[in-house]
């Protein structure tokens, strides 16, 4: 019996992913340099003519996941500042969230590897770049407001916001990097020694 075309999408979408996690897998550890298509085909169990019937290139692969990845960070940053709860729970909420799906899924801590890479990079696409020059921005923004709240109730540490949430990404972004470097060996730290850093 011939596959309905939802049962097509389906399958074609399942290709995709597949090929996208396993160059964000190899970009993590390699570069994109150092990467190549046939090394992503062989990964993902496809032929190197199946990739290009998804991707132009391997640059176009990179700029899709770091798309990706802004688009993951900054739909949860907008989420964590809308919910209607107070200052403190959100910061506790962020904290505890971020480490436990860093802890949980490896492929979380190689998104950020892969963004601090590339934000120090020269040598990626143009339209990556771009997307870092608008996108990054936006989960610092979003923190700092939410400390300068907890400030203004009393249940955040009165120093400068935007410092605070500088240290707040640094810390989770270099607990992720950490992550990713050392995979099963990580051992996150308790959530609640960076709470305290924060919270009054």
């Amino acid at each position: 019996m011939p596959r309905s075309k939802e049962q097509n999408e389906q399958i074609k979408e399942e290709r995709r992913s597949q090929i996208l996690t396993q160059a964000l897998r190899l970009f993590a550890s390699r570069g994109l340099a150092a990467t190549k298509i046939a090394d992503i085909a062989a990964a993902a169990g496809v032929s190197q003519g199946l990739i290009y019937h998804y991707f132009s290139s391997k640059e176009e692969i990179f700029t899709e996941l770091i798309r990706h990845a802004y688009a993951g960070i900054n739909a949860a940053a907008r989420y964590l500042e809308e919910l209607p709860a107070p200052p403190a729970a959100k910061i506790r909420l962020a904290i505890e969230g971020l480490l436990r799906d860093t802890v949980q899924n490896e492929d979380t801590a190689r998104f950020y590897l892969l963004t601090a890479q590339a934000t120090g990079s020269e040598a990626i696409p143009e339209e990556a770049r771009r997307i870092i020059r608008q996108e990054n921005r936006l989960p610092y923004e979003v923190m700092a407001r939410i400390m300068r709240q907890g400030q203004q109730d009393g249940s955040v540490k009165p120093h400068p916001p935007e410092d605070m949430a500088l240290v707040f990404w640094t810390s989770i972004s270099g607990l992720a990097i950490n992550r990713a470097v050392h995979g099963a060996e990580f051992k996150a730290p308790n959530p609640e020694i960076l709470i305290h850093t924060f919270l009054a």
